[in-house]
């Protein structure tokens, strides 16, 4: 379970950094649009990892 949260934040780190360099290095906007769409899936499972994250953390505390 631990291994597979740490793969998860990897791959939304790792979307988040390609999707910048890519923004950040394309010259014509054909070219920005893979990095815009790597950007706002990184935020997207940003905020639903987020929110799965606190909900199992919040069900931890019950559990006494």
């Amino acid at each position: 379970m631990v291994l597979l949260l740490i793969l998860y934040w990897a791959a939304v780190i790792i979307l988040f950094l390609v999707g910048l360099i890519t923004i950040i290095i394309a010259k014509t906007p054909e070219k920005r649009k893979p990095g815009i769409t790597m950007l706002i899936i990184s935020v997207v499972m940003l905020v639903i990892g987020g929110t799965a994250c606190g909900i199992l953390l919040a069900g931890l505390g019950n559990m006494h």
